[in-house]
């Protein structure tokens, strides 16, 4: 089960990794073709403001920050799902 806050660190840290493998400073030895395909991924990769405005849109989907109580409902509510479709 992935939370709305897990799911906005992995985007963001998905972005960091590959703006990582545009540096050859960072990742030395990198072959170009991967740099290059980093480059293409990023291209159209979502911005901060873009995953800010998915989170206004669809906080059950994405969301940066979640309060422990929240947290702990989702969970709750994941696994009582899972348990009823059993």
């Amino acid at each position: 089960m992935t939370l709305p806050d897990e799911r906005f660190r992995s985007i963001n840290k998905t972005e960091d990794f590959l703006e990582s493998l545009l540096d050859p400073k960072r990742t030395p030895r990198v072959p170009k073709t991967v740099r290059d395909q980093a480059r293409w991924c990023l291209r159209h990769y979502p911005s901060y403001h873009n995953l800010k405005e998915l989170e206004r849109a669809a906080p059950h989907v994405i969301e940066e920050h979640m309060e422990d109580v929240q947290r702990m409902v989702k969970y709750w509510q994941e696994g009582k799902k899972f348990t009823n479709e059993n």
